[in-house]
């Protein structure tokens, strides 16, 4: 260890900041420790503040995590609120420090930048009117429940993570609410078919939905405001809440000279250190090495995950690099694992979607599958969608997405732990995971998806994403003929599975043939009949609970 009294800087609090500050003292406790914090809270919980808003977390104190004082006491830090760093001088080692009070200098040996990121606000007409807020803070929460008391109606523009979430809330406390999403999809980073029970959840729950459409401009009226789209349409509102993504404040480090990457964020190595070998950066300002489309991509790929968790990890990082120096472990990427829950649904992300991996003009192959999210015949079983990306040469897993009523998480944090192990499709079958009728399956729906993604591998089955359009091709509904009759598959041939095999010669053995069912399993095993007897044949995935 490295037994050198040293001065460590540390600017900006919240996740990243506080985790550097907390390793750092219970690695060295002669270390002279500085928090520098703008604002009031140096410690929250931000991930909780749209919970506090809709009521589920009652105590607002409750996401004040630690305070100077706390800090001071158990950690002997000295935690300076209010005050704001507006410059860095490296050929110095030292910051200029902003206070009420007025500026001074301050020395470092290591200084460590976790300033977060601040909330998108384009340059759009009408947009600094008082009713058009962001959350990003304490201060910030407290003045959109302060406004929203008094309303009936908010609209929401973007449709990600924080934007739902925000919208759920609203919604338990009786206000009406519109959502606004400039892509065709709620949750954006997800996959389009990902995201359809999400939808279909807000709806029932009285969320208007507007897809597909982006904000032009604001115009602010007496009594109300036009929340004006890129399409001509109009939405009137009483308030609106901009969540459309966050930008690094990355504005020291630029003119510090450090490197940044495209986007604004700084760019670090495996332990936190920016361009120069004495200053520290974590949290929402950075991009890390992305430990899976790096190595997909066959190049340096970075990403900026602004998550907690990854914030925590890297701010530990840092904290043992600047204390134990070569012995630190280095970090090993963010591979972005994150889940939110809808009114009754849950859905989730870890790894890199099918979008993702097509935009990095990676090779992959992927499947969906249906399944309960416990034994079937156990009471409260409800249906799970899992959905994984692998490389086609080695198997290896690149991402995996879920969502349901129950049990997304635990799917979400399999396939996550499977991704940093660099597990393969092949390893996901023999995954020996709790069971037992009330927690799971004897075949979980991990296991059920590695088994599906298997048996693409070898060439047992062809899969398509969506009913074929082709006029050409056989479409094979499997179902019993009362729940085909009930929800058709329009130009559908309707031959139940217990009559495939007695009936294949109602079908034209030249022509491709797409079979369907209910969640996709019938309509593989109907696909492995009809190619063994020399059909050209494939089964569509998630069946017509996806497709319809």
């Amino acid at each position: 260890m490295n037994q050198e009294k040293q001065k460590i800087v540390i600017v900006g609090g919240v996740a990243g900041g506080a985790s550097v500050a907390a390793r750092a003292r219970r690695l060295a406790e002669d270390a002279e420790i500085i928090m520098l914090e703008r604002g009031p809270d140096v410690s929250f919980a931000n991930c909780g503040l749209p919970y506090h808003v809709g009521g589920e977390i009652e105590d607002r104190d409750a996401l004040a995590v630690q305070t100077p004082a706390k800090l001071k006491a158990l950690l002997n830090l000295d935690v300076r609120t209010g005050s704001e760093v507006v410059n860095v001088q490296p050929a110095e080692k030292s910051v200029t420090v902003r206070t009420l009070e007025g500026e001074y200098e301050l020395s470092y040996d290591k200084l460590v930048l976790a300033p977060g990121a601040s909330p998108l606000r384009p340059p759009l007409a009408g947009i600094d009117d008082a009713r058009v807020l962001t959350l990003r803070n304490l201060q910030d929460m407290d003045r959109l429940i302060d406004h929203v008391a008094q309303l009936d109606h908010v609209t929401i523009i973007g449709a990600g993570f924080i934007g739902l979430e925000v919208a759920e809330q609203l919604v338990h406390i009786g206000k009406k609410v519109t959502v606004v999403e400039l892509q065709e999809q709620v949750l954006p980073l997800l996959d389009g078919e990902m995201t359809k029970g999400i939808e279909e959840t807000m709806l029932a729950n009285g969320v208007e939905l507007i897809l597909g459409d982006g904000i032009a401009s604001f115009d602010p009226q007496a009594n109300e405001l036009v929340v004006k789209l890129n399409s001509g349409k109009e939405v009137r509102t009483e308030l609106a809440l901009l969540s459309i993504g966050v930008r690094p404040e990355s504005e020291l480090a630029a003119n510090a000279g450090l490197e940044l990457g495209p986007r604004g964020h700084i760019r670090v190595n495996d332990y936190m250190q920016t361009s120069d070998a004495n200053i520290y950066a974590v949290g929402d300002v950075i991009e890390s090495a992305n430990p899976l489309s790096a190595d997909a991509a066959g190049s340096d790929a970075y990403n900026a995950v602004p998550l907690g968790g990854p914030a925590n990890r890297q701010g530990r990082t840092a904290a043992d690099h600047i204390v134990l120096g070569e012995k630190a472990q280095a970090y090993p990427g963010t591979i972005g694992t994150a889940i939110v829950r809808v009114f009754d649904q849950a859905a989730g992300i870890t790894g890199l979607s099918e979008k993702r991996l097509s935009q990095l003009g990676v090779d992959f192959k992927s499947v969906l599958v249906h399944a309960d999210h416990h034994a079937g015949y156990y009471p409260g079983a409800e249906r799970l969608t899992v959905k994984i990306m692998w490389d086609p040469e080695s198997g290896r897993l690149l991402g995996g997405e879920a969502y349901g009523k129950e049990g997304v998480d635990k799917r979400l944090d399999v396939l996550a732990t499977a991704l940093r192990g660099k597990l393969t499709i092949d390893d996901l079958t023999h995954l020996e995971l709790a069971y037992a009728p009330p927690f799971g399956s004897a075949k979980d729906p991990v296991n059920i998806a590695g088994f599906a993604a298997g048996n693409v591998m070898a060439g047992h089955v062809k899969t398509l994403a969506s009913i074929p359009t082709d006029e050409s091709v056989q479409i094979v509904d499997v179902r019993p003929a009362a729940m085909a009759a009930a929800r058709p598959v329009a130009n559908a041939i309707n031959i139940p599975m217990v009559e495939l095999r007695s009936r294949l010669g109602e079908l034209d053995v030249n022509r491709p043939v797409a079979t369907i069912c209910v969640i996709g399993k019938t309509s593989y095993m109907a696909a492995r009949v009809l190619s063994q007897n020399g059909f050209d044949a494939a089964s569509i995935m998630g069946g017509v609970t996806q497709a319809l």
